[in-house]
């Protein structure tokens, strides 16, 4: 038989749209007084390995001299068109990042350079499994960490509507494994696709054919009462709040969902988006300009929309409570090569933004750029694992040190301070919450639902 979780999503959407059609409204669900620990980790993977030396330069020292002579076209200027922007007087920001340069003069972000994986691969696959899965050189969990998250943690009330979201159109393998989470490209087109004039007696024969206690005949039920409860939203009338104006591509959109599940309170705790197009062996713009630029000004002008429009909705701000952390399989080499690109590297960086965030710095142990300071003597090192930033946001603002359970066999927990929150022993005993026989992905996807089956 199948039996929803501690904070089943059934259960939620059920409780919420008997509570919703007795008048309340849908912020009783995710107020303070109603749910706990209300933090939400949005988690954005920039797809391909995002080259972090150049994000984050180092502009003086003899580093600099060793950048410059790497990387003769690739380099950042340090004056002139396309300046780096100055973060403190080892490392500048590159241009096309302008909008998280505000955010990092605001503390509003934080810098975490030689960060990443430390397992020894240059695979996209391996890398972004082994980051994802949360268990460096193995691939044999059947969960994501995420997953592992939401299951242990022991902070969460029961009725949650919408715990998870993976916004796109792949549940990423962070989230690999549960059942608690929906897959959405926009709350819009998160709705029952019937016939006009038959919406009614279709919503009910779909109701009717999922009865039974199945995971398919509950995730069925699951799908239906959350397209009801966003429904009822009227998701399609969103209009962002304070200015806030996203990108015009699909990872805004992606950003603007994010923000419209927040604003309706349905309790989220977990959302992840993804960013591609990293993946630069060629052209990769020359002295601070061309694709780099704009690669980089579409995330930082998404992540800066974002906050914005969280930032007051009716006076309340949302970003206190969230922790937005951006992170890739790996860096890129140190020597530019021959198509005016970069090839697969190592050690690169991790950002994290919000308004707990104790941001205005740049972390971490810098290793530096001598040929015998690199990895493999070709590539920037890693001085912090990803476990390490990942871990200081899970206990400091999810409230979960169920580390052991989280990332097995990590047991290197100590806070950089990059996050504002109480301190929790790390629980390092690996006992997982029972996980339940890996079943086909459950119906419930962006993609509206026809008669007689939910389709992707």
């Amino acid at each position: 038989m199948f039996k929803p979780s501690r904070r089943g999503f059934l259960v939620g959407c059920s409780t919420a749209i008997a509570a919703w059609a007795s008048g309340l409204s849908f912020t009783a669900f995710g107020s303070a007084e109603n749910e706990p620990n209300q933090d939400i980790l949005v988690v954005i993977f920039l797809r391909g390995g995002v080259d972090g030396i150049n994000i984050v330069p180092p502009i003086a020292g003899d580093d600099r001299g060793r950048y410059e002579a790497r990387r003769p076209r690739l380099a950042v200027p340090v004056t002139g068109a396309n300046a780096a922007l100055p973060l403190d007087e080892r490392f500048g920001l590159h241009p096309g990042a302008a909008a998280l340069h505000g955010l990092f003069q605001d503390n509003k972000l934080a810098i975490i350079h030689a960060a990443g994986l430390t397992s020894d691969t240059r695979s996209h696959f391996d890398a972004m499994q082994f980051m994802e899965l949360g268990t460096p050189d193995s691939k044999s969990s059947t969960t994501g960490w995420l997953t592992r998250h939401l299951q242990s943690a022991g902070n969460l009330p029961t009725p949650i509507i919408m715990p998870a979201v993976a916004v796109g159109n792949l549940q990423p393998t962070s989230l690999l494994g549960s059942r608690e989470s929906i897959g959405m490209t926009t709350p819009n087109d998160f709705n029952f696709g019937g016939h006009w004039r038959y919406g009614d007696w279709q919503r009910d024969a779909m109701r009717k054919m999922y009865r039974g206690d199945s995971w398919l005949h509950q995730a069925g039920v699951q799908t239906l009462d959350a397209i009801d409860v966003v429904e009822s939203a009227n998701p399609g009338s969103y209009t962002p709040g304070n200015g806030a104006v996203y990108p015009n591509s699909s990872f805004g959109r992606s950003l603007q969902t994010v923000a419209q599940v927040i604003r309706m309170q349905l309790g989220l705790r977990v959302a992840t988006i993804d960013l591609g197009g990293w993946d630069t062996h060629e052209y990769q713009g020359n002295t601070g300009g061309g694709y780099f630029f704009d690669k980089l000004n579409e995330l930082g002008r998404g992540i800066e929309a974002l906050l914005l429009d969280l930032s007051n909705d009716n006076g309340t701000d949302h970003t206190q409570r969230l922790t937005v952390v951006v992170m890739s399989e790996f860096g890129r080499s140190f020597q530019e090569n021959a198509s005016q690109g970069t090839d697969h590297g190592h050690g690169n960086v991790m950002l994290v933004a919000g308004g707990a965030v104790n941001g205005g710095r740049v972390y971490g142990a810098w290793p530096g750029l001598a040929t015998e300071q690199l990895y493999d003597r070709r590539d920037l090192a890693i001085t912090t694992d990803y476990r390490r930033v990942l871990s200081e946001i899970l206990i400091r603002r999810m409230g979960n040190p169920k580390l052991g359970v989280i990332f097995p066999g990590y047991q290197d927990y100590a806070p950089l301070g990059v996050v504002q929150g109480a301190d929790i022993d790390p629980d390092y005993a690996g006992e997982t919450p029972a996980t339940p026989t890996p079943q086909p992905t459950p119906p419930a996807t962006s993609q509206r639902i026809f008669l007689p089956t939910i389709q992707r």
